[in-house]
């Protein structure tokens, strides 16, 4: 009997030993190198439609395309937007400028951000200010600062995984840093007539 108790034990052991191994090989399988991160970001952003707001666009024969020079940069600073129909504005139209990085609605006007690796994007920002802005809707990715203005769908990330959050990240930070200090929004267009 001492015998089947120290070998069920000895069993027991090994077996528990066996599961920490695979649970080690697991995390091990799991770990996610830098370059994959990137590459997992970059095909985030293609599917997640980035680019249809925070890419100026340039017209081709099968229509607008992303400007490969200014990719994920923002309405360009030195753009001005077109007159605004304030009467369609009043009836609860919103407009978006023709390249898609602007959109001016009855909640205000808002403006692409940069979110290239520069400064003048979100290149001095770290993966917290980043996680906020996506799943909270900051500006800036602080706490305290308004919410981020329609069109952004930050709602539709607030539920990401944060691996997912952190690949995006690690691309957006690896592009190219494109200068581009995109203008502040402004709020509520109507109570300003």
């Amino acid at each position: 009997m001492k015998k089947l108790f120290v070998l069920a034990s000895l069993v027991s052991m090994g077996a528990l030993i066996q599961s920490c191994l695979d649970n080690s090989n697991q995390t091990q399988k799991h770990a996610v190198s830098k370059e994959q991160s990137i590459e997992r970001g970059k095909y985030l952003v293609k599917i997640t439609g980035c680019g249809d707001c925070h890419s100026p666009k340039k017209m081709g024969p099968m229509g607008p395309y992303e400007d490969s020079a200014q990719l994920l940069s923002g309405f360009r600073a030195n753009d001005v937007l077109p007159e605004i129909d304030t009467n369609s504005l009043k009836r609860g139209w919103a407009l978006f400028y023709a390249e898609g990085t602007a959109m001016v609605s009855p909640v205000g006007i808002s403006y692409a951000a940069n979110i290239t690796s520069d400064t003048t994007g979100i290149g001095s920002w770290n993966f917290d200010q980043f996680k906020i802005a996506m799943t909270k809707g900051k500006w800036k990715g602080l706490e305290n600062n308004r919410h981020l203005l329609p069109p952004m769908p930050w709602q539709n990330f607030a539920q990401m995984k944060e691996e997912d959050l952190r690949a995006i990240y690690d691309y957006l930070m690896s592009t190219k840093p494109v200068k581009n200090l995109v203008p502040s929004a402004v709020p509520s267009v109507l109570q300003q007539l």
